[in-house]
């Protein structure tokens, strides 16, 4: 039938068997031909988290993580199935379990959704190894990271030995945990006189790796149970070197023996500190030897007597020490009382010494101290006195000083005030004098020019009498008159002026 696409608007031609999406948001009324299969919704999806898509059309099936996905009309959602051990595994916190101790007890975890892509947290210091069927090889993830396994992808189940002795494949785990660590196991040895001993022994181990070597890193799975092997290896060098020591020699150097025969011995004879297999890089760096016990009941028997009477001896030993230590400390304890005591009188009299000499000398500074005090307080009084009269005469001293002062001050003050009254005095005299040339020269000129030049004239002309009468009506007791051509003495002149004035 003829349809339309609901996105471009074109006509197109729907054949039986054809597949097809409607997006919304849009109302679609389906025709009668037509049946709506499924209704899809996007899938949201975390950075961290994806599903597997199969392709309907091609088969091929692809993961997609990370981002929001619409299924196309051809693609459908696939589930990847995962061994049991491995789902299970999956359930547990670090993807291990102990086949023997952890039961199916645990409280069951939701199913699993195996359209999403698998997710597995590797922890710290511990490698994932998964394995691509389709590319044929592996990759080695190490923590702390996130796995996801892709569609054609499987975990590599890491399966070792365990319990004590070791019994295989009783640890199951998705990782391989890289140590330092630990690993316990229990042995029989033969010595070369026949006794059988069962070791417990701990080693410590660990991993020596380069993560940027992909070859390197591959050889950490190069061996699925390095704890068995490991163990089964020192297992058969420990049996090897007891087996040529005698059981008291071993029960001596235990430690020393089974040291060397796992990690070896250098040139110099000096045991080495650790012991590698190369195949893996599994690193043994200690061995504890936690105990040591006779398998055969004769032997054990035997050795429980043995050990007893050496119990006995070393207690029997022990106790006569004790008692010579006992009375050797009684001896040594009253011979440091006598000799106590003896220092403890010779002390008493040595103190006793000393008293009566204290109480000489005490006697002595009492007396001593008596005229000492009456010395020091007749000299105080004597201080004090002399320090009163001197600060008497200081007194007197300082009062005749403020009267000597005050005295001068106010002969200052007088000489002061008659040098003013005086000096105003002459400054009134002087300015009386000044005052009355003023007065006598403005006398002189009016009385000039009252005359008149024609007068003066005259005057100069006349006899002495008429000079005199003239000079007596004016006031005045004397003149010079010159035209200012001759010269006149003016010093005799006014000697003989200042020798008529009056005396």
């Amino acid at each position: 039938f003829a349809d339309r696409d609901a996105a471009s608007g074109k006509a197109i031609t729907r054949r039986p068997g054809d597949k097809w999406m409607i997006f919304g948001p849009c109302d679609y009324v389906p025709p009668v031909q037509v049946t709506v299969m499924e209704r899809r919704k996007a899938i949201a999806l975390d950075e961290n988290e994806g599903v597997y898509v199969r392709d309907e059309k091609t088969g091929h099936v692809r993961s997609v993580i990370g981002e929001s996905y619409m299924l196309s009309p051809t693609e459908v959602l696939w589930e990847k199935e995962l061994p049991p051990i491995a789902e299970e595994l999956l359930t547990r916190p670090n993807g291990t379990k102990h086949m023997a101790k952890d039961r199916d007890d645990t409280p069951a975890r939701a199913t699993r959704n195996r359209t999403r892509v698998v997710r597995f947290s590797v922890q710290h210091n511990a490698a994932c190894q998964i394995y691509d069927y389709k590319a044929r090889k592996p990759r080695i993830v190490f923590g702390p990271d996130l796995v996801l396994l892709g569609p054609d992808e499987q975990f590599t189940i890491v399966s070792l030995s365990g319990d004590k002795p070791k019994v295989p494949n009783v640890i199951k785990s998705l990782q391989l945990f890289l140590g330092p660590d630990f690993m316990t196991d229990i042995i029989t040895v033969e010595t070369s006189d026949h006794a059988r001993l069962q070791l417990k022994l701990s080693y410590n181990w660990s991993f020596t790796y380069d993560k940027k070597d992909p070859q390197a890193a591959t050889k950490l799975f190069s061996v699925p149970d390095f704890v068995g092997d490991a163990c089964k290896a020192a297992a058969s060098r420990i049996r090897g070197a007891v087996a040529g020591e005698l059981f008291d020699s071993f029960h001596r150097h235990s430690a020393r023996i089974i040291r060397a025969a796992v990690f070896g011995q250098d040139e110099a004879g000096r045991i080495r500190d650790s012991f590698m297999f190369p195949a893996n890089g599994l690193v043994i760096t200690n061995i504890d030897m936690q105990s040591v016990e006779p398998v055969d009941q004769k032997t054990r028997d035997s050795l429980q007597k043995s050990v007893q009477m050496a119990i006995e001896i070393t207690t029997k030993s022990q106790e006569a020490s004790a008692r010579h230590e006992a009375e050797r400390k009684e001896q040594e304890a009253k011979g440091k009382l006598d000799r106590q005591r003896i220092k403890d009188d010779a002390a008493a009299e040595l103190a006793r010494k000393s008293y009566l000499e204290l109480q000489a000398e005490t006697e002595a500074i009492e007396a001593a101290g008596t005229a000492k005090a009456e010395a020091k307080a007749r000299a105080e009084a004597a201080m004090i006195e002399c320090e009163s009269e001197l600060t008497q005469a200081t007194l007197k001293a300082e009062a005749l000083k403020i009267t000597a002062q005050a005295e001068l001050e106010q002969l200052k003050a007088k000489q002061a005030a008659e040098l003013e009254y005086q000096k105003r005095v002459n400054e009134l005299e002087i300015v009386k004098a000044k005052e009355m040339a003023e007065i006598e020269t403005r006398k002189f000129s009016e009385s000039v020019e009252s005359i008149g030049q024609d007068t003066l004239l005259a005057i100069s002309s006349a006899g002495p009498e008429l000079q005199a009468k003239l000079l007596e009506g004016l006031g005045l007791k004397g003149y010079l008159i010159t035209d200012g051509s001759s010269p006149l003495n003016l010093f005799n002149t006014a000697r003989g002026m200042v020798g008529g004035l009056p005396q």
